[in-house]
């Protein structure tokens, strides 16, 4: 795994936020998804600080490689946690340091299922009856440590417990770090096919999949959307992860449904909880079957029905 740091220049930009902890994973969430990966790294810690008994304040420090556009960043702040906090968020500059070290200061593993999600410096504190996922944050999006991937991790746990030998073939859009891919290879030890729209993306879930002993078992393929040659030559899929935001799952849509097996499933994240119903009205006529909501953000569980000619011809299937 790449993990040297990212070069340093002659100072950092910092973002730095205040707030509740459910306000605090949002921010971070949408803007870890709103700039490139090679550019930001974000840090979320619980300060155990705050005005009343039991209600701590968390910090959210967002390092940027370039100076970003005050205005933007203050709007999407605003978009994930309100006008306050918009209005509150605070830039600084400090000097040059390894800021992508920096950013792993108190993350700490995250259990979703028998999954746990862990920087290099928990490696040793995973049970032995768990899958241990090493990330690296701030490489790209998706550390475990957001709702959305937790959201996805928890509903792929359930669906493996359902129909675990049923899952022949997986597709994880929108990859980020590999954290989905890696989680359905190690658990299905079936061969899984990821893409990224964003090639630096791509690098990183590759080096993760192979720190993580996956390396082998999924692909990792550079496209925009599932209209490439690579995911059309192995589909259809019996399962597809999305975990991106509205704007693109609305797009995807119909060539997601195109590519899925026929009593398939979909799994859905980087929905803001409003957003739920209008991808849920996007994706119709699957089968809503689970919805997840952490932190603000929703999973959705989605399912293609089987066809009289799908159901015989499983029948006859050895």
């Amino acid at each position: 795994m790449n993990s040297e740091p990212l070069p340093a220049a002659a100072e950092t930009q910092l973002a730095v936020l205040e707030t509740d902890e459910q306000s605090a994973r949002r921010v971070a969430d949408l803007l870890a998804e709103s700039f490139p990966p090679d550019e930001i790294a974000v840090s979320l810690v619980d300060t155990g600080q705050g005005a009343d008994p039991g209600q701590s304040k968390w910090r959210v420090t967002v390092f940027f490689r370039d100076r970003p556009d005050e205005a933007g960043l203050r709007e999407l702040t605003a978009v994930a946690a309100g006008p306050e906090a918009g209005r509150a968020l605070r830039l600084e500059t400090i000097a040059a340091k390894d800021w992508v070290r920096e950013s792993l200061a108190g993350l700490k593993p995250v259990s979703a299922g028998r999954f746990i999600v862990h920087g290099a410096h928990d490696r040793d504190t995973v049970p032995p009856n768990r899958i241990g996922i090493e990330i690296e944050a701030a490489l790209a999006f998706g550390t475990g440590h957001h709702g959305t991937t937790r959201g996805c991790l928890l509903a792929f746990d359930s669906i493996c417990k359902q129909n675990g030998n049923g899952l022949q073939s997986t597709l994880d859009v929108g990859t980020g770090t590999g954290v989905l891919a890696i989680a359905a290879a190690r658990a299905l030890r079936r061969r899984v096919l990821a893409t990224d729209i964003d090639l630096a993306s791509v690098h990183v879930a590759r080096d993760n999949a192979r720190l993580n002993r996956a390396g082998t078992d999924v692909t990792f393929t550079h496209a925009n959307g599932v209209m490439a040659p690579a995911i059309h030559g192995r589909a259809p899929f019996d399962l597809v992860f999305a975990n991106i935001l509205l704007g693109p799952l609305k797009r995807l849509a119909a060539p997601i449904r195109h590519v899925l097996a026929p009593g398939g499933r979909i799994v859905l994240s980087g929905i803001l909880n409003a957003q739920a119903n209008a991808v849920l009205a996007a994706y119709r006529p699957l089968t809503l079957e689970r919805r997840i909501e952490l932190d603000g953000w929703t999973t959705l569980v989605l399912r293609r029905g089987m066809r009289r000619a799908d159901i015989a011809q499983s029948r006859r299937q050895p």
